[in-house]
């Protein structure tokens, strides 16, 4: 179930008040090479241009260290000390800071373990978490050690003071919730010792623009409404460098519809997944129906009523706007997900309605996506496709086999996630497929010990994987996976800490669900996790971007700015398309971040009125569908219910925001 949506954020304080397995396509290869030893998670880089936040404090119970004068910076060639903050009453010692955002990592010196190689003793091997840290913390490979101890994974290179993270996710806000600032000297004796360290270990942060790259690789579609894997839906020739979205002579928007929530019955939930835009109609699921809508007054233009309430849809679509979903076949509640219809979003009907069988019953399918014209459906039965046009099968589930495809990533390519072996220790082969014949063009097959994984991307292929149930936050992802779709070769292991990045896969029932999360220009782009702002009570984040060839962190980094929460959306051409939920007192932003400086353009302003926001706010984009297109900004739920929320206010299925010129 989707958890109902927080509350909007930075407001000021209040007062107290296994099944048969199935499906293949000839035998796998041998398994690959071991993962790159080098593939290292990267300390989140700092911003020079900014004072340091102070790290939280310790927790209730840990041992106050007696009160000591703030220590000077060590000489050069010697691991600089955190500075020793002077407690005053009841303000708790403050322990060591993490890395700040946009820093490199430190580069492995001579000696570290060569690709291919196992990693060294005492740095953690692959798939499997590193070793907690003080306070709880994980620190991973690469990751700064202990006081007085080298990093794991790099011998005899320095530790890099760290810059605090106060009020990381799972923190309290607000006075005496680790949010306190430090005084004039310590911030004097901060930025001596990152000098002082930058000198030691020979670091330099810099932007790193493309460097020379002007490929212009499609989005993996993180928000659904991709034509087929073309990096975006739609525009019409615009003015922003490398993408099609017009830049407006005025930002400011202005509300253009409110959809009403669907009539159910009191106290039921009825999902309503499912959202697109054609180049005439914003598409969105109802209850046991498609419906699509004017781009601009949101007036009703066509319906295709169903059956039965709407269970899955793909988040692609072709060229010529044909998309697929998995319907139940009533509304009865013993009604099950095993119906598949193609829709014509142009046209506004239903082309075809298709079961698969097992034995006797029709099997229930979890995920269905578009490659070419291809339908790709998976399951714990095994994977089913059908042409798009006439509905004639193309493959389905094999009785005889062993293994099963659980899962499809459509697009540009169409990628399986095969499982093999027990149950409780599957074996998970990664398979770019022929989306016409099924056949195998290329496979990675992950290490034994994750049990499940999410297509992030089709092309270039990125995978992403919980190793280990390291993340430990419920986002599914702990790493990425880069890999060469042609060869089936891993490129590169990006790895991506549960505690410091907010992006979320739900591999194990939905293959192609990821959110938050945009791929182009052979990079990987990632939001890190909220962290307190500059002003009082205020939060924010960032947008990091990882090289898929290297591994390593580019250098670019999009600020969310100052009571902003940033929040990819997809691709347009080169550009980064990026949505901004705002503080309590604005409205969002949409805007496009250049591939290449990483300057940020506004293309969207919402307006900042208490009702427009609020009603804005209450579809924040980690429960709802955020789609932006055409230069109209489309926010909808995926449940509806009966209509009310808890303090009496109307509810909307949908909601469109477009700017004036």
């Amino acid at each position: 179930m989707t958890q109902p949506p927080p509350p909007p954020p930075n407001q000021p304080p209040q007062q107290p008040a296994q099944p048969p397995q199935q499906g293949g396509f000839g035998p796998p290869p041998p398994p690959q090479d071991a993962v790159p030893a080098d593939a290292a998670p990267q300390p989140l880089a700092p911003d020079l241009a900014k004072p340091p936040t102070p790290a939280p404090a310790p927790g209730y119970g840990y041992p106050q260290a007696p009160g000591q004068p703030p220590q000077a910076p060590q000489a050069p060639g010697q691991p600089p000390q955190p500075p020793q903050p002077q407690p005053g009453y009841g303000y708790p010692q403050a322990a060591a800071p993490a890395p700040g955002y946009g820093y490199p990592a430190p580069q492995p010196q001579p000696g570290a373990p060569a690709y291919g190689q196992p990693p060294q003793p005492g740095a953690p091997g692959y798939g499997q978490p590193p070793q907690p840290g003080p306070y709880g913390q994980q620190p991973g490979y690469g990751y700064p050690g202990y006081p007085g101890q080298p990093s794991p994974g790099y011998p005899g290179q320095p530790t890099v003071p760290m810059y605090g993270q106060a009020g990381a996710q799972g923190q309290g806000q607000g006075p005496g919730a680790g949010g306190r600032k430090l005084n004039a000297q310590v911030l004097i004796i901060v930025a001596a010792v990152v000098a002082i360290a930058l000198i030691v270990g020979g670091g330099i942060w810099y932007a790193s623009g493309d460097n020379g790259k002007k490929e212009e690789a499609a989005s993996g579609g993180t928000t659904g409404g991709d034509k087929g894997g073309s990096g975006g839906t739609g525009g019409t020739g615009g003015t922003s460098s490398g993408g099609s979205e017009k830049v407006p002579a005025d930002p400011a928007s202005k509300l253009l519809f409110k959809i009403p929530m669907p009539v159910v019955k009191k106290d039921d939930s009825v999902g309503v997944k499912g959202s697109w835009v054609t180049d005439k109609a914003y598409v969105k699921t109802g209850v046991s129906e498609i419906v699509g809508y004017d781009l601009d007054k949101g007036a009703k233009l066509w319906s295709i009523k169903l059956p039965g309430p709407v269970c899955e849809t793909s988040k692609f679509a072709t060229d010529d706007y044909r998309t697929a979903i998995v319907f139940q076949a009533s509304a009865a509640e013993t009604a099950r997900c095993d119906q598949i219809g193609a829709i014509d979003m142009a046209a506004g009907k239903q082309l075809w309605t298709k079961t698969v069988t097992s034995g006797d019953y029709a099997i229930d399918f979890e995920n269905v996506t578009v490659s070419a014209n291809t339908v790709a459906l998976g399951s714990t039965d095994g994977g089913a496709a059908f042409d798009i046009d006439s509905g004639k099968v193309l493959w389905s589930p094999k009785p005889a086999d062993t293994c099963y495809d659980a899962g499809y990533g459509g697009g540009p390519k169409l990628v399986a996630v095969r499982k093999c072996g027990d149950y409780d220790n599957p074996e998970l082969q990664i398979q770019t497929i022929d989306p016409v014949s099924g056949k195998v063009i290329s496979e990675y097959k992950l290490a034994t010990g994750i049990d499940y994984a999410s297509v992030v991307s089709t092309e270039p292929l990125v995978v992403a994987a919980d190793v280990g149930d390291s993340a430990g936050d419920g986002s599914g992802i702990s790493d990425f996976f880069s890999i060469d779709n042609k060869t089936g070769k891993l490129r590169t292991r990006i790895s991506v800490p549960g505690d410091d990045y907010a992006a979320d896969c739900d591999g194990i029932t939905k293959v192609e669900d990821c959110k938050g999360l945009a791929v182009g220009n052979d990079r990987i782009y990632v939001p890190t996790e909220e962290h307190d702002g500059t002003g009082e009570y205020s939060r924010t984040n960032e947008v990091i971007a990882f090289d898929l060839a290297t591994g390593k962190q580019t250098g670019q980094r999009a600020d969310a700015g100052d009571g902003y929460t940033i929040y990819p959306l997809r691709m347009d051409g080169s550009n980064l398309i990026a949505y901004k939920r705002p503080p309590y007192d604005k409205g969002g932003q949409v805007v496009s971040v250049d591939g290449g400086t990483f300057k940020e353009t506004v293309l969207l302003q919402n307006p900042s009125t208490d009702s427009v926001r609020d009603l804005e706010t209450t579809l924040s984009p980690e429960y709802s569908e955020v789609l932006f297109a055409q230069g109209r900004l489309f926010m909808s739920e995926v449940y509806a219910d009966d209509g009310a929320t808890s303090g009496g206010d109307p509810q909307y299925l949908a909601i469109g925001f477009g700017a004036g010129s």
